[in-house]
């Protein structure tokens, strides 16, 4: 088979397309043809050894496809399946090796693309707005990065949830998409000098002086600050990427001077962390955007060969929606 390979840490460079003998379901896995594998940040953190890998190793964690075998003990599954995964390293590949315990079954009427789409960035949408900070009627949000994979998704639910939802976004282009997600307004942040001042204060005109209830940020460094003072009292930080970087310690006493604030940092592993709560938390998500009620926006392709420019893309902020390889 041809998969990508991150031969050593380092930038897009070190990735390469390289044949690989097929691999072998164990004990609990399955054997799946990919259709489509997200390309995600972590993917990148990992690529670039920010997070420890063995090199070389193939990257991707995510995607979709059709089961071509089973492992010893797989239960609930059967050869022509069509499954989803958020979890399965080694996902950049024509073949991949999925546990049985994480992959779901993708509904009819579902393309393969979209649901590889959905995974990540739909179920991280959903644990945020259902299940971190549950949003409902009446509540402001300010969701960073508003016409990203997450932001757009998360726009939708927590309108449909009643929520007012106001995002940033760097362009006009980028101002459109949001709004028809959903998003009640836009911020362009791109002539802003003080984001930290400009910000809030953009915020806070929008809500009658008060802040939002939530700030959803996935943006991390640049944004962390004005993230904190666009919080009205006894708000909620939820940070949950850090495209800009990792955020730099925190003082407690600045929740206090924001207004008694609450910061949390979730991952969507302890939001999966048992079976019925991955089949609830994606069988909502590819439910919604098998029915049409969640639009799902794949904003770029690409081929395996070219992994490379998929990274820089993503790390260029030069893609809106999702980003996928297309085996």
């Amino acid at each position: 088979m041809r998969a990508v390979q991150a031969r050593e840490a380092g930038g897009p460079e070190v990735l390469s397309v390289v044949e690989l003998p097929d691999p072998e379901p164990g004990p609990g896995q399955l054997l799946v043809r990919v259709a489509a594998a997200g390309v995600n940040f972590i993917d990148t953190y990992r690529r670039a050894g920010v997070y420890p890998m063995a090199y070389p190793h193939v990257v991707g964690v995510e995607g979709a496809g059709v089961v071509e075998r089973l492992g010893e003990g797989v239960e609930g599954f059967a050869v022509g399946d069509r499954v989803a995964w958020a979890e399965a390293p080694g996902s950049y590949a024509e073949l991949a090796l999925v546990p049985a315990a994480n992959a779901v079954a993708v509904p009819a009427g579902l393309d393969l693309t979209d649901a590889a789409a959905l995974m990540l960035q739909g179920m991280t949408a959903h644990y945020l707005v259902a299940s971190t900070f549950e949003v409902g009627p009446g509540h402001d949000v300010l969701l960073t990065a508003g016409a990203g994979g997450v932001g757009l998704l998360a726009t939708q639910l927590a309108t449909a949830r009643g929520g007012r939802v106001i995002t940033t976004v760097s362009s006009a282009e980028k101002a459109g998409l949001s709004t028809a997600a959903g998003a009640a307004h836009t911020i362009d942040y791109a002539a802003m000098t003080d984001l930290t001042a400009e910000l809030p204060a953009a915020v806070r005109a929008l809500t009658g002086g008060q802040g939002v209830h939530v700030v959803y940020d996935g943006v991390g460094r640049s944004t962390f600050e004005a993230s904190l003072a666009s919080l009205r009292p006894r708000g909620m930080l939820v940070l949950f990427g850090a495209a800009s970087g990792p955020v730099p310690p925190v003082d407690p006493q600045a929740l206090n001077r924001g207004g008694s604030l609450y910061l949390t940092r979730p991952t969507l592993g302890h939001y999966v962390a048992t079976r019925g709560e991955l089949e609830w938390r994606a069988g909502e998500v590819l439910a919604s955007a098998a029915s049409g009620n969640l639009d799902v926006r794949v904003g770029r392709t690409f081929a395996l060969a070219d992994a490379a420019e998929a990274h820089r893309a993503l790390e260029g902020r030069a893609t809106t929606g999702k980003v996928l390889l297309l085996p």
